[in-house]
């Protein structure tokens, strides 16, 4: 048989391809979205946590028993995707920014989905979805997983704000903010929004150095027409050891509020704390690049008081595992009129202890 030349092989050529660039203005993981000057970073983190304890330690469950109706305690297990994204581009008017955060969650066996986050800032001015500058100007207490065993105050609400930054050390904050609904699965709060076009408003100042931070906010809640405030001061001691401490005090809310119970002890969006006043304080220490022990203590002016301890290890770069055991001491347990069905952790004894185990995958 004759030999035959093989088919001639057309070769296409290949298309055009525009590839990601990369954008350091902000930091890293930021890329420039083709076709535009702005830069967007897209993160988040995948978690699951696991806790068992007594009721008011933020980490004991109870459930119904299928076979005779009554009360066991159980674990409390959680599943999270957080996604998160930010933007950033500079303008005439100064640096244009967004951020979100959506929050899927399969907590107990059932499923829900929240967006905890969603603003605009340009230059200083930030509009949208945040949590409270009561909270976030300052810092929250401690590196703990429950630092709210002695609530410091509200967290979600919808703001406009302007931040001031002096390039000194010195910074500003003034946000008008509108409240939130603070009910929870412990406790039946009801809705703390304002009630009325007045809203609430924060301000605060802090000065920042290499030894560390002072600062302090103050808070009017539009509802109850009352004050809180707080103060704190971070030291940096070495590049192992951070240490904080943080005081808060306020005015007694609207006492006389049939609806609502935790007004009734004082409480509002800002001082959630029992009584006038309270104290936080705690700090870290790492053992070394992937090891640290964190701790918090707290107490009010109503004797609860609360700690917090635990270990955060990571395991490889962005996977952390943390251990932490919390202990909860709630001073008007024995009170008849201090509604113990209805107390900020919804303890149902005086004392409670709770621990969980927490892994996370951070991206």
């Amino acid at each position: 048989s004759g030999a035959r030349a093989a088919d001639a092989v057309v070769v296409a050529e290949p298309e055009p391809a525009e590839y990601v660039k990369i954008c350091d203005v902000y930091g890293a993981g930021y890329f420039y979205i083709p076709g535009t000057e702005t830069c967007l970073r897209i993160g988040g983190y995948v978690r699951y946590q696991a806790s068992a304890g007594e009721q008011g330690s933020f980490d004991g469950r109870t459930a119904t028993d299928h076979e005779d109706g009554g009360e066991n305690d159980t674990w409390s297990k959680y599943a999270r995707l957080s996604l998160r994204t930010w933007t950033g581009q500079e303008t005439e008017l100064g640096t244009l920014k967004t951020y979100t955060e959506t929050r899927f969650t399969y907590s107990n066996g059932s499923s829900g989905t929240s967006l905890n986050f969603a603003w605009i800032q340009l230059g200083g001015l930030r509009v949208g979805a945040d949590e409270s500058a009561f909270d976030t100007f300052t810092g929250y207490a401690g590196n703990v997983i429950n630092d709210t065993l002695v609530p410091y105050g509200g967290f979600e609400t919808n703001v406009i704000q302007y931040y001031f930054d002096a390039g000194n050390g010195f910074s500003a904050v003034v946000s008008l903010e509108q409240g939130s609904d603070q009910s929870s699965d412990s406790i039946d709060v009801p809705d703390a929004t304002i009630d009325s076009y007045v809203p609430n408003v924060v301000g605060g100042v802090k000065y920042t150095q290499g030894w560390g931070s002072i600062s302090g906010v103050v808070a009017y809640d539009s509802n109850y027409e009352e004050v809180a405030g707080k103060v704190r001061v971070d030291v940096n001691v070495n590049d192992a050891i951070s240490l904080f401490a943080m005081f808060g005090y306020g005015s007694d809310n609207n006492l006389n509020d049939p609806a609502n119970v935790i007004s009734a002890h004082g409480r509002g969006f800002y001082k959630q704390w029992g009584g006038n006043w309270a104290w936080w304080a705690g700090g870290t220490y790492k053992f070394n690049e992937k090891t640290s022990f964190n701790l918090q203590v707290s107490g009010d002016d109503d004797k609860n008081y609360g700690v917090a301890a635990n270990v955060a290890y990571d395991i490889v770069k962005g996977f952390t595992v943390t251990a932490e055991v919390d202990y909860d001491h709630y001073g008007r347990f024995d009170d008849p009129a201090s509604f113990t069905n209805v107390n900020w952790t919804g303890a149902d004894k005086k004392n409670s202890v709770g621990g969980m185990l927490r892994f996370q995958r951070s991206f």
